[in-house]
């Protein structure tokens, strides 16, 4: 009897550890997210139905989703149809910048066959989110010690023959100047992307997105003025396919995709084959609040680290300055807030995608859309932080 009991005992001291880990990792969406009402969260729902109506009326332009995720279950989760086909139809046909290279292809971005949406799918593309999510990747090797030290210098990995332009400058350019849009490549990315003298239209419309980065000029020296560069962060793909002999695809999929059971996304590339990691990836938006949570959270998911923390903490601490306000770390945008100090951290992509972390107040807001002509209604970065906040009861109990 004795035994029949301590053995019982032993089971049921099993199964509540069983359960105690089952319901630890049930706070994380590793299999899909939890959802809640605004009111269990703290939010105001009318507050979040008044932003929704917006949306919905056109205030804001095409918007396709958005996403409010909140100590970390989903409440308020919108999705708004639009008809590309109808929409950008007559611009799909017409040559010009944003599709004079790919008139049928995945870079022909009035194609509602590759844009906003993978071949119609709910996959979205993230744009220049693909910048933060490459960055991610990057940090994820280099706690694997899979990746160089950020301050080698990039010429390294190409033969400085073969290069153009070389000069003391360009022999300085650093991995971690690539990383924070410090490189100072003679770069024109302010003009609209409709604008064939962009230098990522122009990049684009090349056949080696590396060659053409690679051989510019130097403006400025490295490491002194933010300037934002989509050619940088595509040296970026190159480096870590040359430093690791991976393609940086495959190990995102191993390394970080699957531990967070991401299964579904679709990376273009490049025409010489290379991962396009300024700007190609296209995820689904609970996916993408993965990765912000991700980050919320120090790197750590189901309490094991994916990214070191130390990676994650620099990352979204300020590098450099892009404005008298704005701040930029590792791919990552660090926009003030509330008190003064506080920062949320973003990634940003053309057209209006956003995932936005507001850590204090343990907030994840995921928008997409597709705004891609210029001075038409849009929904800024700014404004989705800001009517998000405006829902945040004040003293609510959490």
């Amino acid at each position: 009897m004795k035994i029949v009991l301590k053995t019982f005992v032993a089971a049921l001291a099993i199964a509540s550890i069983q359960i105690a880990v089952a319901a630890q990792r049930g706070q994380w969406p590793t299999a899909g997210w939890t959802s809640t009402t605004p009111k269990a969260v703290g939010l105001d729902a009318k507050l979040l139905a008044a932003f929704d109506a917006d949306i919905a009326a056109g205030k804001y332009g095409y918007v396709d989703s958005l996403l409010v995720i909140r100590h970390g279950k989903v409440a308020f989760d919108r999705s708004y149809k639009q008809d590309y086909s109808r929409i950008y139809g007559e611009e799909a046909k017409e040559p010009g910048a944003l599709n004079a290279n790919d008139p049928t292809g995945p870079y022909n971005y009035f194609s509602s066959w590759w844009h906003p949406f993978y071949r119609r799918s709910d996959l979205h593309t993230m744009q220049s989110v693909t910048k933060t999510v490459s960055s991610v990747v990057i940090g994820i090797a280099v706690g694997r010690k899979e990746f160089p030290d950020l301050d080698t210098p990039i010429l390294k990995f190409f033969d400085p023959a073969k290069v153009a332009n070389v000069d003391d400058r360009k022999r300085r350019v650093t991995i971690r100047h690539l990383l924070t849009m410090t490189g100072g490549f003679d770069w024109n990315e302010n003009l609209p992307y409709i604008d064939p003298n962009n230098a990522a239209v122009a990049m684009e419309a090349s056949f080696d997105w590396v060659d053409f980065t690679i051989n510019r000029p130097m403006a400025r020296e490295p490491g002194t003025v933010f300037n934002y560069s989509s050619g940088e962060t595509q040296l970026l793909s190159y480096i870590f396919r040359a430093a690791t002999g991976r393609d940086i695809e495959e190990y995102a999929a191993q390394h970080l995709f699957s531990p967070l059971g991401i299964n579904r996304f679709f990376w273009k590339r490049t025409p010489t084959g290379l991962i396009d990691t300024e700007g190609g990836l296209y995820l689904a938006p609970h996916d993408l609040a993965k990765i912000a949570y991700l980050y919320l959270k120090g790197g750590m998911w189901e309490g094991k680290p994916i990214v070191p923390a130390d990676w994650v903490k620099a990352s979204i601490t300020p590098s450099v300055s892009v404005s008298n306000t704005v701040k930029y770390g590792y791919k990552w945008w660090l926009h003030p807030y509330g008190k003064e100090g506080r920062l949320a951290f973003t990634g940003s992509g053309f057209g209006g995608q956003f995932p936005i972390v507001i850590p204090e107040m343990d907030l994840i807001i995921v928008a997409t859309g597709w705004n891609i002509i210029p001075n038409k209604p849009n929904l800024p970065l700014r404004v989705a932080i800001d009517r998000t906040l405006e829902t945040v009861i004040k003293n609510a109990p959490r």
